[in-house]
């Protein structure tokens, strides 16, 4: 089954019309595109609890702070759309930038708190691009449920607080990260590695298992930390960004597992930025 593809938001709501005067829940994914099979696990998902779904397709200029990872962010929409057509998706909302931000906006939404550590500090005015992009595709689409990936589980927090504390009335569900075989995380920036670069990349997922293991029998961060950064360089990463301990609830920083956590780090390898977050217990 060939999926719709939409480009215009009276289009998405003549769809979305019909569907919400039926009752049917509405659930969506929003991506930039380039899908992979981390993406794929959320359209399941939401496949699993809504009778439609949207998956949405806008590499939003306003989240990226550097020009150049703008520019080479991969735009894939006809493979994508191929990847979606077993899934039986109702829609795939591909809006014309002025779908978005039409002549004239001058709106930013900005969460604040959450957004001043790791990501919100390496990236500035990053988190005020997707909470804006997000609100606007949550209002455009009607969903009653949004689908994201733990793999940005700082961007999964900044998009909750957004929506409870605008009364957007989406839902926002979590799912577990997808990897590779190697542990990585799956990342549309992982196509921008060369087999050699995918090998150091596998060690990131490895460090942060390493960590997580030391702080459960509990062991210090600081510590633990110094060591795991100064492997990751020696395994060919070219910089290690930030390796914290964070509350998994509030992501303030932890000295120790005392309670819930989650383990972040951001790193640099063949010039290509990698994310990832695992969970920690309570020691």
């Amino acid at each position: 089954m060939t999926v719709p593809i939409l480009r215009q938001l009276a289009d998405l709501h003549a769809k979305t019309s019909e569907w919400t005067r039926a009752g049917e829940v509405i659930g969506v994914v929003p991506t930039m595109g380039a899908l992979h099979q981390g993406h794929l696990s959320l359209v399941e998902a939401a496949k699993a609890e809504c009778d439609r779904v949207i998956v949405t397709i806008f590499v939003n200029p306003k989240q990226f702070n550097n020009p150049e990872d703008l520019a080479k962010y991969p735009r894939t929409e006809a493979d994508d759309a191929v990847k979606l057509e077993p899934y039986g998706v109702d829609a795939i909302y591909v809006p014309e930038p002025d779908q978005i931000y039409p002549a004239g906006f001058a709106t930013n939404v900005s969460v604040a708190g959450l957004t001043d550590v790791m990501e919100g500090e390496f990236r500035p005015g990053h988190f005020d691009g997707v909470a804006t992009v997000v609100a606007k595709l949550f209002l455009q689409t009607r969903a009653n449920r949004a689908y994201f990936g733990e793999k940005d589980y700082q961007q999964l927090m900044v998009v909750r607080r957004m929506a409870r504390d605008l009364d957007i009335p989406t839902e926002v569900i979590g799912c577990p990260t997808v990897r590779e075989a190697s542990g990585l995380a799956m990342s549309s920036r992982n196509l921008r590695l060369s087999p050699e670069g995918l090998e150091v990349a596998a060690h990131l997922n490895a460090a942060m298992r390493s960590v997580a293991e030391a702080l459960g029998r509990g062991e210090a961060f600081d510590e633990v930390a110094k060591h795991a950064c100064a492997g990751l360089l020696e395994a060919g990463f070219s910089e290690v960004e930030y390796l914290d301990l964070r509350s998994a609830a509030s992501l303030k920083p932890l000295g120790r597992a005392s309670e819930p956590a989650r383990l972040f780090a951001a790193a640099l390898v063949e010039g290509i930025r990698l994310i990832d977050n695992i969970e920690v217990p309570a020691a």
